[in-house]
């Protein structure tokens, strides 16, 4: 409803109070046609290929509850990706048929090749790892893409308990597909204890430079950030970032945590350290609310999901020029 305001700074929704407005992601405004846009912030509910605890699907909602703790300009940067792009929550890419895993993937698909399509770049918050398959579908069928992903795991498994497309598995199916070049991707933060020594063999194999935690903490951020850049240069690259990543101290609500792994705060760094590289995308997966009643993992994907957004926007601005 129009209204004169005392401060005639509300009249943008973004600077008024945090506890007032409907809840979007990172307070952007909420246009549910992609059209005109740069930037498309996506909710994908959907955890149908999770392997052990539920509840990625609600990240989506309680990502946009928590954004609103998020401001415009990034204070570390001085990014403000709300002045160099035109950036809307176009809601969510939900299914209408959950319980058909390949199926659902399909349906995310077609949500995100109309992003495309109008020649949108998406931002998205998940859900399980597996969405960010049909996410390359739509994104990477003229030619593959390099990848920056931070996680606990490499997720190129293959078949578990009869399915090739469970949220193990996205980045082996990816590579197979044509959509992932394995030589242009770096996995960050790899650990935890396995059934098999030879499950992430997929990984290493065909290309992908994999930096276990052990060797992260042996390199320090700055030099992993150096060799992020050097491995997947200056073609097209996503970011993708699984909050089991960080160490359930920081993000303790998402489905197969993995203790000793990155902070919040290197996480950030890391992010910022990716500004420059032309990057066509990113998600924010994993996060599982059910787990954390606190809603601290929802804040921290509120706020790893705003600086990837700060980094895309970086780069379609430079795009534009």
């Amino acid at each position: 409803m129009p209204r004169q305001f005392k401060y005639p700074e509300f009249s943008d929704p973004q600077v008024r109070p945090r506890y007032t407005g409907i809840p979007t992601f990172l307070r952007a405004p909420y246009q549910e046609d992609p059209e005109g846009l740069d930037i498309a912030l996506v909710g994908v509910p959907f955890d149908g290929g999770v392997t052990n605890r539920t509840g990625a699907r609600h990240g989506p909602r309680e990502i946009r509850n928590q954004s609103s703790l998020i401001r415009k300009i990034n204070q570390a940067t001085g990014l403000n990706p709300y002045e160099s792009c035109r950036i809307a929550d176009v809601g969510d890419a939900w299914v209408e048929g959950p319980f058909e895993l390949e199926k659902s993937l399909d349906e995310i698909e077609g949500c995100f090749r109309e992003i495309h399509d109008a020649g949108v770049v998406p931002v998205s918050a998940g859900g399980g790892h597996s969405v960010t398959l049909p996410i390359f579908r739509a994104l990477a069928k003229q030619r593959p893409v390099g990848m920056v992903h931070f996680d606990a795991h490499c997720d190129t498994g293959d078949d578990y308990l009869g399915s090739k497309f469970h949220h193990g598995a996205p980045f082996r199916r990816a590579v197979e597909e044509g959509l992932l070049d394995p030589k242009r991707t770096i996995q960050i933060g790899i650990r935890g204890s396995l059934n098999d020594l030879d499950i992430w063999k997929f990984s290493h194999d065909s290309g992908m430079r994999v930096i276990y935690i052990e060797e992260y903490h042996e390199l320090g951020w700055k030099a992993v950030v150096e060799e992020a850049r050097r491995v997947v240069g200056d073609g097209p690259t996503y970011i993708s970032f699984d909050v089991d990543g960080l160490d359930p101290v920081y993000a303790p609500g998402t489905g197969t945590p993995e203790v000793g792994g990155l902070t919040t705060l290197e996480a950030q760094l890391m992010i910022r350290g990716l500004q420059g590289l032309n990057l066509i995308g990113g998600d924010l997966v994993e996060v599982a609310p059910p787990f954390d009643p606190t809603g601290n993992t929802a804040l921290v994907g509120a706020t790893l999901m705003f600086e990837i957004l700060c980094v895309v926007a970086d780069a379609v601005a430079r795009r534009k020029v």
